[in-house]
């Protein structure tokens, strides 16, 4: 085996017999050498493999696969041959009952070392993890970007991890096959028009992606094409695209939007209908939900209504409780909440940043007759400390990866809710908000995964935290009341 530099390995140095022991957090094989670790992507735990170094820290190495000598017994065939270079589906030569081990250990070794939580809580806190029969096409939404390849033909797919290098792939085991269907009507929309793909570089042509979003409960299709510019896209070229993609299987509506920016943002501000209504209709759990271009909704559905009956189940709610549900978008959990405990007197405020989620959520509540319920558009780590009876009987999060602001979870605790149920999709900005509230005087009484992302490294978590204080209920005034931060804002 070769000889370290100075107590280091050489960038390029070949080695070999490598036996992988673990993953990373990002679905990386580890391979400890002398207790130096290297990270290989590809491999899987069980695995002996062949390497090349190609980066090395003081701490740690990075190795790219050669070739495996010998197989996990835990590695199976993938679906996709394009699994490797795309990054999307990590894990998708895992056995599915291993990815499941591995995300819910990722979860608790995250509550154990960011978090600081004793083994013997989280051993007593664990549940199951919850997978899937199915593990396949459950994504509601696909974003393709859109490319030449070499020879200048027009190709879409799917980013190499960590790159902006198209890997072109007809089809995708994690989306539903309708969208294989719209993606070559498209593609030959493109051709047939001469319309060309955005060049990141130049800052020159005017089609960036197409993005696809699919209503499971009812089967609406979304087409949106964005590109750079709506100007440049005249009235012959949307009756073209219209007559092109109308008439697929499913597709109810077709918007384009426009995003000018040097960005890699997938969405701009500006968006014009030119077919059907500009938005799709789910339903979930006999409710129906609107879904507009910019809503955020659950990547994963049948996960979803698991994670936001969880969430309820979590939430112990018997009647006459109020509710803040943060993060709210479209106002899933908050209806789902709402209509559970109508008849009782519960009352549910959720809040998100997103003016458009909350337009549909407030829209979503009209539909489904739902009363005790109001949504706000605005920060939540602006808007908590700022109104001044933020006295809650239970909060529900769900915030994006990055977690929750401090000022927000600082507003939490003095509202003092009896129970927080936190939804996380990242481990570690979950553990990271828990120990502001264990600090706090909460409990973690409980936690599950759910697996949202199939094939991913990537987990879905419902934690409950229980107030331990005697004062659970108290009302906290600070600052101002809602009403007249709403009119401040709003002037």
């Amino acid at each position: 085996m070769t000889e370290r530099d100075n107590g280091y390995f050489r960038k390029n140095d070949i080695l070999k017999e490598l036996e992988i022991g673990a993953l990373s957090s990002d679905g990386s094989g580890i391979a400890k050498i002398d207790g130096y670790p290297v990270f290989i992507k590809d491999t899987l735990p069980g695995d002996v493999v062949s390497i090349k170094i190609i980066k090395v820290k003081k701490d740690l190495a990075f190795g790219k696969l050669i070739s495996v000598e010998k197989n996990s017994p835990d590695r199976v065939l993938p679906k996709c041959d394009k699994a490797r270079p795309c990054g999307g589906c990590t894990l998708q030569e895992f056995a599915y009952e291993k990815q499941l081990a591995y995300k819910d250990d990722k979860v608790y070794n995250c509550l154990l070392r960011i978090g600081g939580i004793p083994a013997k809580i989280l051993d007593t806190a664990r549940e199951e993890p919850v997978g899937m029969e199915n593990p396949w096409r459950y994504r509601n939404k696909a974003q393709y970007p859109i490319g030449t390849d070499r020879n200048g033909r027009i190709v879409s797919g799917f980013f190499a991890g960590r790159t902006h290098s198209i890997i072109e792939a007809k089809e995708c085991w994690l989306n539903p096959s309708e969208f294989s269907s719209i993606l070559r009507t498209f593609l030959g929309f493109c051709e047939e028009n001469r319309l060309k793909p955005y060049d990141e570089k130049s800052g020159n042509g005017n089609i960036r992606h197409l993005v696809i979003r699919k209503a499971f409960g009812t089967g609406e299709i979304m087409a949106m094409p964005v590109i750079k510019s709506l100007k440049h896209f005249g009235k012959d070229l949307k009756e073209a695209l219209r007559e092109a993609l109308v008439g697929i299987p499913g597709l109810t509506t077709i918007v384009l939007n426009e995003n000018p920016e040097k960005t890699n943002v997938i969405l701009g501000r500006k968006t014009e209908i030119i077919y059907g209504p500009g938005f799709i209709m789910d339903q979930m759990n006999g409710l129906k939900f609107k879904i507009s271009p910019h809503s955020f909704y659950q990547i994963n559905s049948l996960q979803a209504e698991r994670v936001y009956k969880k969430a309820i189940e979590y939430a112990k709610l018997t009647g006459n409780e109020k509710v803040y549900d943060l993060c709210c978008g479209t106002g899933t959990i908050s209806l789902f909440v709402a209509k559970a405990l109508e008849a009782s007197g519960a009352w549910v405020s959720g809040i998100d940043i997103v003016p458009e989620a909350i337009d549909d959520a407030k829209y979503n509540a009209r539909i489904n007759n739902i009363s005790n319920v109001d949504f706000i558009a605005a920060a939540v780590e602006e808007l908590l400390p700022k109104i001044r009876d933020i006295s809650a009987d239970a909060v529900i999060l769900d915030p994006p990866r990055a977690g929750m602001e401090r000022p927000a979870l600082d507003a939490i605790v003095k509202a003092s809710p009896s129970r927080i149920v936190y939804i996380s999709c990242d481990p570690a900005t979950l553990a990271r908000d828990i120990k502001v509230f264990l600090a706090s005087g909460y409990h973690l009484s409980r936690f599950v995964t759910i697996d949202q992302f199939c094939q991913t490294s990537h987990v879905e978590t419902v934690a409950l935290l229980i107030n331990q204080n005697e004062k659970a209920k108290h009302h906290v005034r600070v600052g101002i009341d809602a009403e007249e931060y709403y009119s401040k804002r709003n002037k």
